[in-house]
Order: C-alpha cells, then sequence, then structure tokens
C-alpha cells in the first residue's frame, strides 16, 4: 500500500538522517554516469510571477525512481502563503509502483538545496573563512547558514535583504545557531567583507559586481535555476580561478554559467562537475588568493537522494 507522509512526519523523519553525506553521494554517482535525469519540466508564470518545476530521474541499479514538483510563488508572502510549494514521488523501480508520497510542501527541495551548499564549501571554500555572506533572507538563506555551520568553522554572519522586517525575521530566526549576524541592504558590504558568499534570491539581475569581488572568494549560488534568473554579473565567471557546476549539461540552459556563456565570457571546457571535484583533489581549490565560484541550479540526483533517505528511514520504522 503507498504512504503518505505529512511535512510533520518528514521533519521527524530527517532527524535519523544526515542530508548532507547523501547529496553528495548523490553528485558523485551523478558525474560518474550512474544517474539518469531527463531535461527539467518547467512552467513560467508572470501574473502573479512564480515557476513551477518537474524534476525526476533515477539512479541505475537502485531501488527507487522518483518525480519532485516544486513551485516558487515569491508573492504568497502577501497572503501569508509559503514561497515554496510542492511534494515528492517515490516509485519502485523495478514494478512501477508508487512506494511513498511525501507532501513535503516544498521542505526537502529547501532541505537538499542547503546540503549542496554545505558540500560546496567542504571542497571549495578558503581554508579560514572570515566572514559568511547570505544573500536572501527567506527560508533557503536560513538554511543555507544551517547547514554551512556543519562544515565551515565560522559565526560571523552579515545577511543581505530587500527591506528591514525581513531581515529582522532572519536574525530571530538563526539565533539557535549562535552567531553574530549583522544585516545590510547594501551588496558591497557583503563583497567586502566576506570570503564566503551564498546568492540564494529569485534575482533576475546581478546583485554582485565583479568589480566588488576580492581575492580569496567562494560564491556558491543557489537562487538562478530558471534561464531568466540571475544573481551573479557573468564577468565574475570569467574571472574566477575554478567555476563548477551541480550539472554541466543543466547549467547550459539555466543559471549562472548559462547567462556567462551566453554572454561570451566563459567555456564550456573551463567548467567541472561537483562530482568530479568531489573525487578528485587536483580540482579542489588549492589556494586561499584563488576566486572560486559553484552554480547549483538544482538536480534530480538530489532529489532522489534525499526522498530515497526519508522513504528508507520509514520503511525501518525509526
Amino acid at each position: 500500500m503507498t504512504q503518505i507522509v505529512n511535512l510533520n512526519q518528514i521533519k521527524e523523519t530527517l532527524k535519523n538522517i544526515d542530508p548532507i553525506q547523501a547529496i553528495e553521494q548523490g553528485f558523485v554517482a551523478y558525474s560518474q554516469g550512474k544517474v539518469v535525469v531527463p531535461p527539467v519540466g518547467e512552467m513560467i508564470f508572470e501574473r502573479p510571477p512564480g515557476d513551477v518545476h518537474i524534476k525526476y530521474g533515477y539512479i541505475t541499479g537502485d531501488e527507487y525512481y522518483v518525480i519532485k514538483i516544486a513551485s516558487g510563488f515569491h508573492e504568497n508572502i502577501k497572503h501569508n502563503l509559503p514561497t515554496c510549494l510542492g511534494l515528492m514521488l517515490v516509485f519502485k523501480q523495478k514494478t512501477g509502483e508508487l512506494a511513498c508520497v511525501l507532501l513535503d510542501e516544498g521542505y526537502l527541495t529547501n532541505i537538499r538545496t542547503a546540503a549542496a551548499g554545505a558540500v560546496v564549501a567542504k571542497y571549495l571554500a578558503p581554508s579560514t573563512v572570515e566572514r559568511i555572506g547570505i544573500f536572501g533572507a527567506g527560508i533557503q538563506g536560513k538554511m543555507q547558514l544551517e547547514y554551512l555551520r556543519s562544515t565551515v568553522e565560522c559565526d560571523e554572519v552579515i545577511v543581505w535583504g530587500i527591506n528591514q522586517q525581513e531581515l529582522n525575521d532572519y536574525v530571530k530566526a538563526v539565533e539557535p545557531l549562535e552567531c553574530y549576524v549583522q544585516t545590510t541592504q547594501d551588496a558591497e558590504e557583503v563583497a567586502a567583507t566576506c570570503n564566503l558568499i551564498v546568492t540564494a534570491t529569485p534575482s533576475k539581475s546581478p546583485l554582485l559586481l565583479a568589480e566588488q569581488i576580492t581575492k580569496g572568494t567562494h560564491i556558491t549560488a543557489v537562487g538562478s535555476d530558471t534561464p531568466e534568473k540571475q544573481e551573479l554579473d557573468s564577468k565574475i565567471l570569467q574571472m574566477a580561478d575554478i567555476v563548477v557546476a551541480d550539472s554541466i549539461s543543466q547549467s547550459q540552459a539555466r543559471g549562472e554559467i548559462f547567462q556567462a556563456l551566453k554572454a561570451g565570457l566563459i567555456k564550456k571546457e573551463n567548467v567541472v562537475e561537483l562530482g568530479n571535484v568531489i573525487r578528485n583533489k587536483e580540482l579542489q581549490r588549492s589556494s586561499d588568493e584563488q576566486i572560486t565560484v559553484a552554480d547549483l541550479t538544482g538536480v534530480a540526483v538530489q532529489d532522489i537522494q534525499i526522498s530515497k533517505a526519508v522513504y528508507e528511514v520509514l520503511v525501518r520504522g525509526e
């Protein structure tokens, strides 16, 4: 019988899971060619602005395949509704049976994205992180900081947001992390004082400019997951010593790498894939003087890994 699992049950299950390890293993399998991921299904809306992604796939020889539907409607806040919603469907790979419906309301998408940010930091962050900069005071901005705390030794944080109220809410929400959090609406202040920056916004125009970036900075961009979105000046990727994609094929159609390729500022041959970076030390940061950029557009293998992990804990009854 198909299990239907609500958000509260999912959150309880996550207490028995290490999402960072699961996501890291997924990226490695993906770059080894062991994952089948068809092109992203996508719907983009204008009034009100929003987008819906359908991501799906399977790991060869695994027990399951997964279909994920996730939406982002950033004006939902006006109606006191979550900006991100969705669900994940877990099927048995050998029979096609629907094993589980995870009514996660977009929560697992946020978890797997934040976990991916932590994975990136393990291999690309400077050896000493002086200050963490977060662009975006929403749920993903909060989760990115939470998961970074498990891989980066730094409690100095500055967060950029579009208004002071959301920034105040952010500071209150991350109090349990015991960080020293400053707020700003000035992007240059983040760039000037941080050597680890995460961008997690739905922006359609660059928030950071190339002339603002100092030597030794690492940037993880997670917000630009459609062809229309862009958080970084493409010249940042041009000046970077290392440019990493979660999926090279996917980044040719969306994200910061797509924008830089379209502008003719980088070449596909200069981009390395995250799973290969994890496996090969030579592809990782080798100097605290390097500028590194990771473009995370969100790959179905992340959804496979996080939903599979949740379902397997449910099956074991933990």
